[in-house]
This record gives C-alpha cells, structure tokens and sequence, in this order.
C-alpha cells in the first residue's frame, strides 16, 4: 500500500462510478482503493461542488452523495485553490481548476474521461493524465 500516489479524479469518474451498474467497474474499483487508503486524494472546494451538483444532475440517490461528501470531507487533502492560481490552458473553465487543483497539490496522476484534456497530450507539468483503467493498471502493481 503506497500513500506515495497523488491524484485528482475529475467529476466524470465520480459520475461513472455513481451510475455503474457493474459492481467491478473501473471507476468504482479506484472510489474503494481511495477509501481503503491505497492513494491520496486530492479535492478542491470547486470540484467538490461541482461533483456533488453532477451527482444530483444524473439523480443518484441522496444518502450515496452524503455518503461520498462526508468521505471525501474526512480523507482527501484539500487544496485551496485562489483564482490567480488557475490557469487558462484548456476550453473548459472547470477543468482548468481540476488541473490547477493536481499542480497545487502535487499530484502524479490526473484521470478524467474529458476529451478536453486531450491537448496536453497524457502529461503536464510531471502530472500524468490517464483515463480509470491505466490508472487502476497502476494501482494493483503498487
């Protein structure tokens, strides 16, 4: 068990694990390596927000969103993230916060299915971004 993996896991991972209706999903696999302790989370008060309004967008139910704020409230590190600090790299505002939460807070690994990441090629900054399986490929070798 490696504490040494910082990530930040964009809302859409969040989302997928929410609505899958496969109990071994990828996305849900690396929700309960977070909750057993296997990498450190990484959770900005934007993304936070902005996962739990997805969340409530797609109806998933209330006590599950509860549930995922109160852990995520107790066992992520938070950055705090001011707006000088968030840089226009990509066309999404949100996920310019999402990639100025992982360079903040020292992340190794980004995840997220957003296409908009896409321009900076897998990588920034030394932050790798990966989509669910690659990164879960990388947490069971660890």
């Amino acid at each position: 068990m490696t504490r040494s993996i910082r990530a930040v896991l964009d809302t859409n991972v969040f989302v997928s694990a929410a609505l899958s209706k496969n109990p071994s999903s990828p996305t849900r696999e690396i929700i309960e390596r977070w909750k057993k302790g296997e990498f450190v989370l990484l959770i900005c008060t934007q993304l936070a927000e902005e996962i739990v309004e997805k969340l409530v967008d797609y109806r998933v139910d209330e006590n599950l969103v509860t549930a995922l704020v109160e852990r995520i409230a107790n066992l992520a590190d938070w950055v705090e993230i001011l707006p000088e600090e968030i840089e226009n790299l990509l066309s999404d505002p949100d996920d310019n916060i999402i990639l100025a939460c992982a360079v903040k807070g020292g992340a190794n690994y980004l995840v997220t299915y957003d296409p908009h990441f896409d321009s900076l090629n897998g990588e920034y900054r030394g932050i790798r971004i990966l989509k669910a399986i690659p990164f879960l490929e990388i947490l069971r070798k660890e």
